[in-house]
């Protein structure tokens, strides 16, 4: 499958199959997510696989998110930004972040590459899910995925269109202007 290809497919998923994913191919989502950019080489993100289904059905009402349950694995992924913090002080706060997304974006491109399905969940009870995991009070709780087939087909939702969010040269110039050249 092609980059423009898997991008334009990729989608959040809330029903799933009774199939059981492969860890394995779960293991090589997670380790697309290690190429990601990164601030000063500091890698920050984790991941915990869970296919115990009583965690996950305790991930599922800690989270709000019903269809959580119907999922036979579930990765957790957090931080640990003490080190970036350390280095850049405030801005660390935003380039954990970004880097934690970064490589997010990997792994959700290789679940689709797989043909497996997820939803990139941000909505939990963080302290509740730490402890049921035992992640230490330090790490920051960044998404919940619950993993597996899609059971009905999900209609890919109608994407913003891009004259909408792209400006050259400053904001609110929305066409290009004509560029001159020197020869040398």
């Amino acid at each position: 499958m092609n980059l423009d290809k898997i991008i334009k497919s990729r989608k959040s998923v809330r029903n799933f199959t009774n199939k059981k994913p492969n860890w394995r191919d779960i293991i090589e989502c997670i380790d697309v997510a290690r190429y990601a950019p990164t601030a000063g080489n500091n890698y920050v993100l984790k991941f915990i696989i869970v296919q115990d289904k009583k965690k996950i059905n305790d991930i599922a009402k800690a989270s709000k998110q019903s269809f959580i349950s119907q999922a036979n694995c579930v990765v957790i992924a957090f931080s640990n930004p003490s080190r970036i913090i350390n280095l850049y002080e405030e801005k660390g706060e935003i380039f954990f972040r970004q880097q934690a997304g970064a490589a997010i974006q990997n792994f959700l491109l290789k679940i689709e590459e797989k043909g497996l399905a997820t939803c990139w969940v941000g909505y939990f009870d963080e302290e509740k899910i730490k402890k049921d995991l035992k992640i230490p009070e330090k790490m920051k709780l960044e998404a919940v995925f619950p993993i597996g087939y899609e059971s009905e087909k999900t209609k890919l939702k109608n994407r913003i269109d891009l004259d909408r969010i792209l400006h050259f040269n400053t904001y609110g110039t929305k066409k290009m202007k004509s560029q001159k050249f020197i020869e040398t």
